[in-house]
């Protein structure tokens, strides 16, 4: 056992009891951001666009959150992060990405590492 986080069984069924439901991206009515993933292979990304991207041509700041969980739970879709995401994207306003890295134990590490250095390249690289 990981703490409460993960519970791993003798057959090899993994098991996160604390881990609530996803969220699905979409326009977030309390802040106006809309959220989206974009597939970027092995792991993922979701992207926050607050609502004055819409009125302004200026470029905005890109924030790059990387989710706790100690690298056996949660993800980005996690209500808990999905709000702050929201909450800060507005508040900034920024551009928000959220990084879905690949989990452990399934994924040994440092396959989160590793995701997350990819992830910041392909931000960096459309900056």
């Amino acid at each position: 056992e990981f703490g409460p986080l993960l519970r791993v069984y003798r057959s090899g069924r993994l098991e996160r009891p604390l881990v609530l439901p996803p969220v699905a991206p979409g326009l977030d009515p309390s802040t106006g951001v809309q959220s989206k993933d974009v597939d970027l292979g092995a792991y993922s990304a979701r992207l926050y666009l607050p609502p004055t991207a819409a009125t302004t041509t200026a470029k905005l700041p890109v924030i790059v959150y990387v989710h706790g969980g100690g690298f056996v739970a949660e993800s980005a879709k996690s209500p808990n992060y999905h709000r702050f995401l929201n909450d800060l994207a507005s508040a900034c306003p920024a551009l928000g990405v959220s990084l879905d890295y690949r989990l452990a134990p399934e994924h040994p590490l440092p396959a989160a590492y590793d995701d997350c250095l990819d992830a910041l390249r392909w931000v960096l690289s459309a900056a």
